[in-house]
């Protein structure tokens, strides 16, 4: 009998499914590993387990169910997961009193009102269908414009604002959801309205725009961008929702929720800069496109992106001789070993300007994608005389800072090879200005755990209680060898599931031990699987049993040793004859 909707979620979904939902999984055996998304490493240290439904990570330490995978790659706490993983599972959980909704929970549900609102004010309104013609000009198709759920802001102060205080929202809240904004952060304010509308504390963000709804990797819509209507020159072009609780524009890439099956499937992702290049690539048939939303590419989207491929096409306009933020986060792609591509276009044009006049076009520059060093190549000796001294000069003050980030040594050489020849000078003059160029550091950009995460340092007594759990679950028989009164050797979590065992030899101990006990012994379950077999389980056993003996007995010495200094400070030689002769036997048992 399914007990709680934690349970039946379980029940319900595959943790494999759920995982691959958000990086690809290869087979490993009767498990799957992948690169940790959770830190920097070069060989796969995450493995799956479709048998005990459960992850872990022997890089970093995580792991855990589903549960604790959503927690972990979304950032989000266990009742937010609960939740998402409720929805993907078909559960429906009790209605909670709306007092009790989480902060996050309610943003939620306001941007996702707010989105129909948009929609509603697209459809059902004169200027709102007159913005539609527009997008049908531009090249959208009617499935695309639903797809993605594109609305209409109304050209008013707090229709906005008033719809969801109907709805039961505050204002407060619409304001922390980033689509109002408090009068005292805009002093001109005051000079814009009627006296009537400034009753209110603050006024709709979004007003008199084509709403581009901004999803997370659940499709839930967490911000908006804003764009001007043709014609309207005095605002900025885009607006976007600032950072709040659910959206963070440097760790979003737009259309990645639509993306990332093709992205995965077709192994590359076209990277480009708008929400409409975005979106007529899919409609094209290029569904592998996601967009920065107007940003540089950030550490925070490249360690997102690596989950799915290490592929990259850019579709942006570079400049290799400048210092833009552009190319540091291209750069800093490259450096973490990415493979780029760059879709070479023409001045003054994008993806959506070329799709809406030639899809085809479009199809034939992502096939004629340039590697990013060919590009870099062409770029720097189209500015430059190869055949003059200063023309040599500043072509490899461009070229070396990029062949030194090339993480591959053979890679490294032949574009080392590469440059020496185009510029007809010896690769020794090459590599030696190679030392000299300088290392990007990146320092624009803010740190992020990029460096393996440390295990928490196991004591000798947890490494010796794994091992020999382990073994027993290859070799169950050894599991005899072990007499029931050294069980007290054994710290509580280890000394519980031995004596579970000795009860069940199916080694099924689900609801027979604590749930905390549960998950280690899944994660030695796992950790059995993946351990080659040892040449002699019996000897092994005796081993660990003879150094977990040896290590209580080397505790009770230290304890023994703490007694005698305080009774000589005591001055009570009796005690310390006592201590002195029980020391003596506990080390003779040691020896022996």
């Amino acid at each position: 009998m399914i007990s709680s909707p934690i349970d039946e979620i379980k029940n319900r979904l595959d943790i494999v499914e759920v995982v691959q939902n958000y990086i690809r999984l290869q087979k490993a055996g009767a498990n799957f590993k992948v690169l940790c998304p959770f830190h920097s490493e070069k060989a796969p240290s995450l493995f799956v387990s479709p048998a005990r439904q459960i992850w872990h990570c022997f890089g970093c330490g995580k792991g855990g169910s589903i549960f604790n995978f959503v927690m972990e790659i979304e950032g989000v706490e266990f009742g937010d997961a609960l939740r998402i993983l409720a929805q993907r599972a078909g559960v429906e959980l009790r209605r909670q009193d709306p007092k009790l909704k989480t902060e996050r929970q309610r943003l939620y549900e306001i941007c996702e009102l707010a989105c129909r609102f948009f929609e509603r004010y697209l459809e059902g309104s004169k200027t709102g269908r007159s913005v539609k013609k527009y997008l049908l000009k531009r090249g959208l198709k009617e499935d695309s414009i639903r797809k993605w759920r594109l609305g209409y802001a109304p050209d008013s102060w707090q229709g906005l604002s008033d719809f969801l205080a109907g709805k039961g929202y505050s204002r407060e809240e619409v304001v922390k959801a980033g689509l109002a904004v408090k009068k005292e952060e805009d002093k001109s304010f005051h000079q814009r309205i009627d006296q009537r509308e400034s009753a209110s504390t603050s006024y709709d963000r979004f007003r008199g725009r084509i709403i581009f709804p901004i999803f997370d990797l659940n499709s839930q819509v967490i911000g908006f961008g804003g764009r001007i209507l043709e014609g309207a020159q005095d605002e900025a072009k885009y607006l976007n929702t600032p950072s709040t609780l659910l959206y963070d524009k440097s760790q979003v890439l737009y259309g990645l929720d639509k993306a990332r099956v093709e992205i995965r499937k077709k192994d590359f992702c076209i990277l480009v800069e708008g929400y409409l290049d975005v979106i007529l690539s899919h409609q094209t048939g290029f569904e592998n496109a996601v967009a920065t939303s107007g940003t540089a590419l950030t550490p925070y989207q490249v360690k997102i992106l690596r989950r799915y491929s290490e592929n990259l096409l850019t579709a942006f306009d570079m400049d290799v001789a400048g210092d833009t933020a552009t190319k540091r986060g291209i750069d800093l792609a490259q450096a973490r070993g990415f493979n780029i591509k760059v879709i070479t276009m023409e001045k003054d044009s994008d993806p959506a300007d070329i799709i809406s006049k030639d899809s085809k076009k479009w199809r034939k520059l992502i096939s004629d994608a340039k590697s990013i060093l060919k590009f870099y190549f062409n770029n720097a000796f189209s500015k430059f005389d190869k055949r003059e001294a200063e023309g040599k000069k500043e072509i490899s003050k461009i070229l070396l800072p990029v062949i030194k980030r090339i993480p591959n040594k053979i890679e490294k050489y032949h574009w080392i090879s590469q440059l020496a020849k185009d510029l007809e000078v010896k690769e020794e003059a090459i590599s030696e200005e190679l030392k000299k160029s300088p290392s990007s550091k990146f320092t624009d950009f803010p740190v992020i755990d990029e460096d393996v995460n440390q295990l928490k340092q196991k004591t000798r007594q947890e490494m010796l209680e794994e091992k020999t759990l382990t073994l027993i679950l290859k070799s169950p028989p050894v599991l005899n060898l072990i007499e029931e009164k050294k069980f007290e050797l054994f710290t509580e979590r280890a000394r519980e599931i031995l004596m579970s065992l000795k009860k069940n030899p199916n080694f099924d101990l689900k609801g027979k031990i604590s749930p905390e006990s549960l998950d280690f012994f899944n994660y030695l379950f796992l950790k059995a699987d993946l351990e080659t077999d040892e040449i002699a389980p019996e000897k092994e056993i005796q081993i660990c049993l003879r150094e977990i003996n040896s290590l209580q007995i080397k505790g009770k010495l230290d304890e023994i040793s703490q007694e005698i200094k305080k009774a000589e400070e005591a001055k009570d030689s009796q005690k310390v004859n006592l201590l002195i002769q029980r020391f003596n036997q506990l080390s003779q048992k040691l020896e022996s």
